[in-house]
């Protein structure tokens, strides 16, 4: 735990002791708010709520969360950084872990700084604050999925373009898959049992729920199991490609 924590430490100052960090939270904030108002016509609708808030973070998180995970392991490999941090008195799981918990706390540090909104909607009216929690609790797990997910395609390769490109590609995949165009793909030819796990693997399904308040406990499960599994490929990629 003491070296997770060390590396949590590290990767998390780093991110700030670089531009990246500012760029990654200015252009979060900076759309977040503008889809809110402008696209989403937020005062207009007259409803003390945060649901317009919460309807565009999957849409921001399929390109900006790829943009964090991709330098995760496609830059240490690159670099030549991961032999040295292979030396280190660590496992391989622990280097994931603390890696990914970094990034993890990086994006919700940057999710944390719209709190302007959650007191702004306080201020115009009387809101169900459980919901608008369970709206925030939700976007954080669901940018936690796709940044574990990046991660394990980072440590595919050297290159972060195509880490990028593959991370958002794979994310795409698994908030659609709920969809009716995904399910009529599917229906045609796979049994049912297949059809409804294809259903059940779907983000924005889960995330969707959960922002309305309804904390399923199968929609953890799934954010849990995405997370957990996805650390556990990252794992086994680094150590089949550390020595590459």
């Amino acid at each position: 735990m003491h070296a997770t924590l060390t590396i949590v430490r590290r990767e998390l100052a780093a991110y700030f002791a670089s531009p990246l960090a500012y760029v990654f939270i200015v252009i979060f904030l900076v759309l977040a708010g503008s889809l809110t108002f402008y696209v989403g016509g937020w005062l207009d609708r007259g409803q003390a709520d945060l649901r317009v808030f919460f309807q565009w973070h999957p849409w921001l998180y399929l390109f900006l969360v790829p943009a964090v995970g991709m330098r995760l392991w496609a830059e240490e490999r690159k670099s030549g950084t991961i032999e040295f941090l292979m030396t280190q008195p660590i496992s391989t799981a622990q280097a994931v872990i603390g890696k990914f918990v970094a990034a993890w706390l990086f994006v919700g540090i940057a999710l944390v700084l719209t709190f302007p909104l959650w007191l702004t909607v306080n201020y115009l009216g009387p809101p169900d604050n459980g919901v608008i929690l369970a709206g925030y609790i939700g976007s954080w797990l669901m940018a936690g999925s796709m940044l574990a997910i990046s991660a394990a395609v980072s440590a595919l390769t050297k290159n972060q373009v195509i880490a990028f490109v593959a991370a958002a590609a794979t994310c795409f995949v698994f908030l659609m898959s709920g969809l009716e165009m995904v399910q009529a793909f599917f229906q045609t030819w796979a049994p049912d049992f297949l059809v409804d796990a294809v259903a059940r693997l779907s983000l924005l399904t889960s995330f969707d729920a959960i922002a309305q308040g309804v904390l399923d406990v199968r929609d953890l499960i799934l954010f849990a199991s995405l997370i957990a599994t996805s650390l556990l490929i990252n794992t086994i990629l680094v150590e089949l490609n550390k020595g590459s």
